[in-house]
């Protein structure tokens, strides 16, 4: 089998000096690129598995790649970066990025993440019937959720926020993203309803549901389901 292809886009050589080998070590064939239309340049001659993308580049802002990415590309994108501001994560994760890893991180969470990415554009593309990890188990064409081989009763509704996440697993959700999935891309809804849902969610599904293991919080962003990396 060959090696995953990534591409890491980011201006710091500093920090690009360090992370090529350690992803190189991890078993990915790694391209690099500085700039944005760099970035989109090597991605129209040679597509990659998976994009590992600054916000702050030199040429454009890292959300106008992914916009320009998610034109014609499913390719899981991986934002690194150094912003704190919840609305810049959220917005890149509108546009359609996978997940978001905040620098400074270590090199065992973005491997963990980059597989999580990877493991969900591999399901999303064999369509698969059902999903499962660690103690749950969705079949999508049932419409059944089990928790250790037991059946969970969710409402019509729950079990819509489990499938959104369920086809989605290890990526970033946002809040608005939840709601168009589960009311509607026209429903008057606010995170408040999304909330409230999750916990009802959690009731169920969760051993303890004040520390979930299964649904886990990315806070003021949205939610995501664990994977077995996590």
């Amino acid at each position: 089998m060959s090696a995953a292809h990534l591409l890491l886009v980011d201006d710091e050589a500093q920090l690009v000096r360090a992370l090529t080998p350690a992803l190189a070590a991890a078993g990915y064939e790694v391209a690099t690129a500085g700039t944005g239309a760099e970035a989109l340049t090597q991605l129209a001659r040679e597509p990659s598995d998976i994009v590992l993308l600054d916000l702050g580049l030199p040429d454009m802002d890292g959300k106008a790649v992914i916009a320009r990415i998610r034109e014609w590309s499913e390719t899981p994108i991986v934002v690194l970066s150094a912003r704190d501001l919840e609305e810049e994560k959220i917005a890149a994760l509108d546009l359609g990025a996978d997940d978001f890893v905040n620098k400074p991180f270590s090199v065992g969470e973005l491997l963990a993440r980059i597989r999580a990415a990877l493991r969900g554009r591999e399901r999303r593309l064999v369509g698969s019937a059902s999903f499962k990890a660690g103690d749950l188990e969705v079949n999508f064409a049932s419409r059944r959720a089990y928790i250790q081989g037991e059946e969970v009763r969710l409402t019509p509704r729950e079990y819509d926020l489990v499938r959104t996440l369920a086809r989605n697993p290890g990526r970033v959700i946002t809040h608005k993203q939840i709601i168009a999935s589960v009311w509607g891309s026209t429903a008057t809804v606010d995170a408040q309803f999304v909330r409230v849902l999750v916990a009802q969610v959690r009731q169920k599904l969760e051993e303890e549901p004040s520390a979930p293991r299964i649904i886990l919080t990315e806070p003021g962003v949205g939610y995501r389901l664990a994977t077995d990396d996590d």
